[in-house]
């Protein structure tokens, strides 16, 4: 029963990510400054303006990695079939007007 209640909570992850990905890849990118900048602020002798590089760079990163993953998920849903169920279901739920 445990199991089929982390598995929703996985699939509703994995839903909100699918529809917010500019979102999720923004929440990514800020908290990779927040962590990279806490992280180099930590370690002594290192200039302010090397410690914004590299925590811009470490951002950056994580940026082309989570858009990366972003592509794959849509490469999926395209490949699946999910995304066209998904507007097909949108638009039928319209009304039509004449």
């Amino acid at each position: 029963m445990a199991e089929s209640n982390s598995k929703s909570k996985i699939d509703s992850t994995r839903e909100w990510i699918v529809e917010h990905k500019l979102r999720s890849v923004g929440c990514l990118w800020l908290s990779g400054i927040v962590g990279s900048i806490a992280y180099n602020w930590s370690q002594p002798g290192m200039k302010t303006s090397v410690r914004i590089i590299h925590a811009r760079l470490h951002a950056q990163a994580l940026t082309l990695a989570a858009l990366a993953g972003a592509a794959v998920v849509e490469y999926y849903d395209h490949k699946s079939g999910a995304k066209s169920e998904r507007y097909a279901q949108f638009l039928d739920s319209k009304p039509h007007k004449d």
